[in-house]
């Protein structure tokens, strides 16, 4: 595609986000957002069970200078 093909198409792009409402369930936005994920977590137990394999890079560096 051109250039002036593109541009094109993001201006279009653009202004259809721009002048166009979608619908918006802000009932089912408020939940996802009220509900916490925490990654952490479901980790937390690997973390334990590997940590002895934890390297910490800055010590590495030390003993190699």
């Amino acid at each position: 595609m051109g250039r002036g093909r593109k541009k094109a198409k993001q201006t279009r792009v653009a202004r259809e986000l721009k002048y166009h409402s979608f619908d918006t369930d802000l009932d089912k936005l408020q939940q996802e957002l009220a509900t916490k994920h925490n990654d952490d977590d479901q980790y937390s137990d690997l973390a334990d069970k590997y940590a002895e394999y934890d390297q910490d890079d800055d010590e590495d560096e030390d003993e190699r200078a």
